[in-house]
């Protein structure tokens, strides 16, 4: 598994930096480029100049991914990339002729023959203004040079990455970002290992002076999970950007500072996510209700919901007594994807589509958790779990709800 790093050497002084790669290692890629076939090349893009052993076809397809992904993070900085990215991408450094290698920096070297990658940022300030200069070092594996040049544009239009689980974390999130797209891009063995291990507190990700870049693949999938759901879920996203901004601005702000009167509702989210995380979850439409007014009932009266198809749990306005039974009717149809046949709140034949429910409740220290789930339907009755608020949702594998159709209405009323 790779480990990656950021190094910085900040300088005093205001005399900006020159150029792009080396003038050196340019005019030596370009002769072999012109007098051989194999071995490294040198390859540009409008904000990245790359050397690398990939083959043209791949290595301008890195180009276009990174471009993409520039595009992607510039945009939600809202800060330009301010010169050319100078990258060494290597899939086997082994075969880089020696007058290359010489030219690389040792440490990055050495990052490239781990199998990880590296970027140094050289800053020079003034204390009111700065000029920087990233060189990324990767190997090409794993998504290594996107995230890796993450960290090298923060260095150029900030100067800085952020602390550990900022940084860290926003370089994964900008690595398995795609375009128009806001689900779970995250490699497989990433998700698997989240969903296998003990979930970490989110303290001990932003609060623990230990933990370093670098320091391990496990350590990064915990910050991506931060990251990503903070920055995609509906709840939280307005105040990640300027938290983040904050953060890269070298301001002395603190996670809490922002979050810390939502913090058992971050934490539940946050716990939500990783049990139901798979590719293609996304945190806009798995956000969490917290908006809907609940209440218990008394007599005939009753409480209804609008319950779309393409969202996960929703507030049913109800909040239930434990061992209480209530009655429910659902109208309406919707479908599990675009091309599926509408189907009623009983689903079809193997339970898809089908409402189902959970009741959500504090524990004696006020920490949110949720009931096992339960299947409701078109029609029925159900015998209340636990006291608390009820949500319903479509049942659909969390991965898939983004191309839903429809809603239901629900009514709920205590059982004759």
């Amino acid at each position: 598994m790779r480990l990656r790093t950021i190094m910085y050497l900040v300088l005093v002084g205001l005399t900006p930096f020159s150029g792009p790669i080396s003038s050196a290692v340019a005019q030596g890629m370009r002769n072999q480029a012109a007098a051989a076939t194999t071995g490294p090349q040198l390859y540009s893009s409008r904000n990245f100049q790359m050397v690398t052993d990939l083959d043209e076809e791949e290595a301008e397809a890195l180009l276009e991914r990174l471009e993409t992904m520039l595009d992607l993070v510039s945009g939600y900085f809202g800060q330009r990339n301010t010169k050319p990215i100078d990258m060494y991408v290597a899939d086997d450094i082994s075969n880089w002729p020696e007058s290359v290698l010489e030219q690389m920096d040792e440490n990055g070297l050495a990052s490239i023959r781990s199998g990880g990658g590296l970027t140094i940022t050289q800053v020079i300030s003034n204390g009111q203004q700065f000029d920087s200069k990233a060189v990324v070092y990767a190997t090409s594996q794993r998504g290594t040079p996107q995230h890796e040049a993450v960290h090298a544009y923060c260095g150029h239009a900030f100067g800085r990455t952020g602390p550990v689980w900022y940084g860290e974390g926003m370089a994964e999130v900008g690595n398995y970002w795609l375009e128009n797209d806001k689900s779970v891009n995250a490699e497989p063995y990433v998700i698997e290992y989240l969903q296998s291990s003990e979930i970490r507190p989110l303290a001990d990700i932003v609060n623990n002076p230990l933990e370093q870049t670098g320091d391990s693949w496990e350590n990064y999938a915990w910050r991506w999970a931060l990251c990503h759901l903070l920055g995609f879920n509906e709840n939280y996203t307005d105040r990640f950007k300027p938290l983040g901004l904050q953060l890269l601005q070298g301001n002395d702000i603190d996670f809490w500072e922002v979050y810390g009167t939502h913090a058992p509702e971050i934490e539940f989210e946050y716990r939500q996510f990783l049990t139901d995380l798979e590719r293609g979850y996304r945190c806009d439409l798995c956000s969490w209700d917290w908006r809907t007014r609940f209440r218990a009932l008394r007599g005939s009266a009753a409480a209804t919901a609008r319950i779309q198809a393409a969202r996960g749990w929703q507030g049913s306005r109800l909040t239930v007594a434990e061992g209480t039974e209530y009655a429910f009717e659902a109208e309406g149809e919707w479908s599990l994807g675009t091309e599926k046949e509408l189907v009623t709140a009983a689903g079809d034949e193997t339970g898809a589509g089908r409402l189902v429910a959970v009741v959500q409740f504090q524990d004696s220290d006020g920490t949110y958790q949720i009931s096992e789930p339960f299947e409701l339907g078109e029609s029925g009755t159900f015998v209340a779990p636990a006291a608390g608020n009820l949500y319903v949702r479509c049942q659909d594998a969390w991965g898939s709800i983004a191309d839903n159709r429809g809603q239901v209405n629900v009514q709920l009323k205590l059982a004759e």
